[in-house]
């Protein structure tokens, strides 16, 4: 059976105190019997102060980015082994703020996956296509080309260290959400494309979560489809309540 991952983006939000304090209603609030892994993910100064709170529960703690790079000049980067040092081991690549506000290409992209799984980390892969491109029926050869430009370039992946995130990036912070059926439309899609690239066991066995305005009353349906196996969640995850009913949606 699929791992069920519902995962919180904190994004550049929240500062110590704030940060803290929506983890401590999240631990209060959480059922440990969920159906699901949860993650929250709070900005790269309190990654460590997150994971001394969650350590003594099930909640798991994922940082938003990593350079590409193993170390060396490279003014604000974080790298895999300074996450290492304070426990981090999961990560966020290719969100698509990273894409369109940084520049961050595929290239750069493929580097840090390459750098990430060789360090053992997971690796949340993000992927997805702007408006013009779901308007113009070319959301599927958008997110093929991202994954052939990127992931698709490792001859062989661990689906336990590996969580693809189909977040429509005209679904993000807008308010607009993919209709379940298109969101199984194309995790179904990605899914074929892994096995043909792999093979039915990786291809079964990888999570693909969904990203895109993911609200209490819209996380049931989506959760639902049948290749859907969770969310990264934006705003919602900042509101403990919210955050809490998504969790309890799968």
């Amino acid at each position: 059976m699929r791992r069920k991952i519902v995962a919180g983006n904190w994004k550049m939000n929240n500062n110590l105190s704030e940060s803290i304090s929506l983890i401590d209603s999240i631990i209060e609030m959480n059922n440990s019997n969920n159906n699901c892994e949860v993650y929250v993910s709070p900005s790269f100064p309190f990654l460590k102060d997150a994971k001394v709170k969650c350590n003594s529960t099930e909640i798991k703690v994922l940082a938003q980015n990593v350079s590409h790079l193993a170390k060396g000049a490279l003014t604000g980067d974080v790298s895999c082994s300074m996450l290492q040092s304070i426990d981090i081991n999961s990560v966020i690549i290719g969100h698509s703020e990273r894409r369109t506000v940084f520049k961050e290409t595929d290239q750069m992209l493929l580097k840090k996956i390459e750098l990430c799984l060789k360090n053992n980390f997971e690796v949340f892969l993000c992927i997805g296509e702007d408006l013009e491109s779901r308007n113009s029926n070319r959301q599927y050869s958008v997110v093929e080309d991202q994954l052939n430009s990127t992931i698709f370039n490792l001859t062989n992946i661990n689906p336990d260290k590996l969580i693809i995130a189909y977040e429509p990036v005209w679904a993000i912070g807008t308010g607009l959400t993919a209709k379940p059926s298109q969101a199984q439309e194309m995790h179904n899609f990605i899914r074929e494309k892994f096995k043909i690239k792999y093979s039915s066991s990786i291809s079964d066995n990888l999570p693909i979560i969904y990203g895109g305005s993911v609200k209490p009353e819209s996380a049931k349906d989506i959760f639902d489809q049948i290749d859907v196996d969770g969310g990264l969640i934006g705003g919602a995850s900042l509101k403990p309540d919210d955050f809490i009913e998504i969790i309890k949606s799968i």
